[in-house]
């Protein structure tokens, strides 16, 4: 898309959205190219960021200096069996859905946006509800290949869907599919930056073996449970043919390390164990030849920009089974590999073994992953919202 001729002096944007930092990061990242957009042309924005006071939005938006504002909200929790979905807890959550229509609505109609932008997450029902009732346009964004439960609830009401894959189009209702533009899913600037050398330097890695391939594994911020197992089951095997760098969730820290102290020193000094990687990511990521993770849209979204091969294990447990249709998604595009279901260190071994061993088969997946991401992908969402201000 092209944004407008001429770009707003002042715009006001209400954004909404959280829980997780895959509905979280998107947004922000939005905020700030949108920012940066209007700014170099002399003009302003003024943003409202509505959420939740436990989700992960209510420390990003005030830490960006973003002003925060709090609605009442449910959460549905998923089952298969029908009984289940109506639960006491969901009937309780669900009867608060109106108190926050009628918040959100008072916030909207108070603020004035020229767009309401919803990233996913409870939270955003409200507040896109709202955008509707005061008749101000809605953009929706969506980070996975299928609509959450969020965006489908709101997606009749919106004026534009941005969506992260030319894939999701079709699982689109087809009364909504006009509206909808590939964007991809916006990836913070700061990703596409890193720079090996610095890694080795913020990090202390100056024993591993350049020589050898560095496989870089995380399990998000909080760690995985059976990510850091199963790579702890192979980890002699894995040492003898990598340098590791294992981002593995404070709470699993100490037991791993006790578990890394058996290790012979050589391999011992291939191995760089970490609680949490902050502001180094970018360079950790420009330093990995194939990172082990799990695949959360934001996770995909950073690694297709930035080309990297990749061994997925899927939250099992993610909404939908979002995680497992993204790893599978890339894997059949030749991206990267799924790990779906029970995950043995065999398995892993049995997966890493021609990538660690082949240049060439990483270069080959790193080509592929390249040609599913958008680095451009916060400017395009940008484009969107310019355009549904702009009628």
């Amino acid at each position: 898309m092209n944004e407008p001729a001429s770009l707003p002096s002042a715009f006001r944007l209400i954004v909404t959205g959280g829980g997780t930092g895959g509905h979280t990061y998107p947004a922000l990242t939005a905020i700030r190219t949108l920012q940066a957009r209007l700014s170099a042309a002399g003009g302003t924005l003024d943003v409202l960021w509505i959420g939740t006071p436990d989700g992960l939005e209510a420390r990003v938006a005030p830490a960006e200096g973003v002003p925060f504002a709090t609605v009442a909200t449910g959460k549905i929790r998923r089952s298969s069996n029908p009984l289940k979905l109506a639960s006491p807890a969901n009937v309780r959550d669900m009867a608060r859905v109106p108190l926050g229509v009628a918040q959100a609505r008072k916030a909207v109609a108070g603020f004035r946006p020229d767009v309401v932008l919803a990233t996913g997450g409870y939270v955003a029902v409200p507040a896109g509800l709202a955008a509707r009732l005061c008749r101000v346009p809605l953009v929706l964004h969506e980070q996975t290949v299928r609509l959450g439960l969020a965006n489908r609830k709101l997606a009749g009401s919106a004026t534009k869907i941005a969506v992260s894959s030319e894939s999701t189009l079709p699982l689109l209702p087809p009364d909504v599919r006009p509206s909808a533009v590939v964007t991809g899913n916006p990836v913070r600037p700061e990703v596409l930056t890193g720079q090996p050398d610095k890694a080795v330097a913020a990090l202390g890695l100056h024993a591993f073996d350049r020589r050898l391939p560095t496989v870089y594994v995380t399990g998000g911020a909080q760690g995985s449970q059976q990510i850091n197992s199963v790579i702890g089951d192979v980890l002699p095997w894995l040492l003898e043919r990598t340098n590791v760098v294992h981002q593995c969730g404070p709470a699993h820290y100490e037991g791993l390390l006790a578990r890394a102290a058996d290790l012979p020193p050589g391999p011992a000094a291939r191995y760089h164990l970490v609680p949490f990687v902050g502001p180094e990511l970018p360079d950790v990521l420009a330093l990995a030849d194939l990172v082990i993770s799990r695949s959360g849209a934001g996770t995909l979204a950073e690694l297709t920009a930035l080309g990297k091969p990749a061994v997925f294990i899927p939250l099992a447990s993610s909404a939908g089974g979002e995680q497992a249709h993204n790893a599978r998604y890339l894997e059949e595009a030749g991206a990267a590999v799924a790990l779906v279901g029970e995950v043995t260190g065999d398995g892993l071994c049995e997966a890493v073994t021609p990538l660690l061993g082949d240049p060439t088969q990483r270069e080959a997946m790193a080509i592929a992953a390249r040609a599913h991401g958008r680095p451009d992908a916060a400017d395009r969402l940008v484009d969107v919202i310019l355009s549904a201000a702009s009628g």
